[in-house]
């Protein structure tokens, strides 16, 4: 049975053990394909439809799969929800497939996904392994989403350019101009920039993390230093 609650499943996912942040699984394809919102988005959905199905099926048989087959079965699961995910995005989003190219079939090789499979979903029940796929999914999902609205606003001064790739010929309008007349900045777009946006976003995490320790020891210290010791004397009869 799980030792954690669904709460604290949810913490880990979202900050705690956040699979970009604090693991640093997954950045292969989060620093190639977050030029932009969409992409990030388009990318980060493939990504937890794969990680939450495979959680699911991984916890379904986990007490079926000899120790040896084990990884091999991991897999081929994993291999399955990815070639759905492919065909799904080709019917109904197929520029932005297009788009993201190779790294929606690496999403196999996307050691979240594995590591979640083996470290979790292999050993827990099937509510908190699919809560864990959600929330680990959710967030690699907030830091793609950052990564690319960060780098699209300094690479191209636009914010959510090309949603219609996504969401249909509705969204052409949801393009919102940061600054006129903008000279693209190719350093953002380019994968180097991929990099320096992500130590920023980690540096910021590690920051918060710190603020957040020393506020807790702050009062810690408040509430031992408050406290008195009483002395009693005499008889109590």
């Amino acid at each position: 049975m799980s030792t954690k609650s669904l709460s604290e499943i949810s913490k880990d996912g979202l900050w705690g053990n956040n699979p970009a942040l604090v693991q640093l699984l997954g950045l292969c394809p989060l620093l190639a394909v977050t030029g932009t919102v969409v992409n990030a988005l388009g990318l980060a959905l493939a990504t937890m439809l794969v990680l939450v199905g495979s959680n699911c099926a991984v916890s379904m048989v986990r007490n079926y799969v000899p120790d040896a087959v084990r990884l091999p079965a991991f897999v081929m699961i994993i291999a399955s929800y990815v070639t759905c995910t492919e065909l799904l995005m080709q019917a109904y989003t197929y520029e932005l497939y297009t788009v993201l190219g190779i790294f929606i079939p690496l999403i196999v090789t996307n050691c979240v996904i594995l590591g979640r499979a083996e470290a979790f979903a292999a050993k827990n029940p099937i509510l908190p392994a699919v809560m864990d796929g959600f929330m680990m999914s959710l967030g690699f999902m907030v830091v793609l989403i950052l990564l690319g609205a960060l780098r699209e606003i300094i690479g191209q001064g636009t914010l959510f350019s090309n949603m219609d790739l996504l969401f249909g010929q509705s969204a052409k309008d949801w393009q919102i101009n940061i600054f006129n007349d903008y000279p693209n900045f190719l350093f953002a777009i380019l994968p180097p920039g991929a990099f320096v946006g992500m130590g920023l976003l980690i540096a910021a995490k590690n920051i918060i993390d710190a603020r957040i320790k020393a506020n807790q020891d702050r009062q810690k210290t408040a509430a031992v230093s408050g406290s008195k010791r009483v002395r009693v004397t005499g008889k109590i009869s």
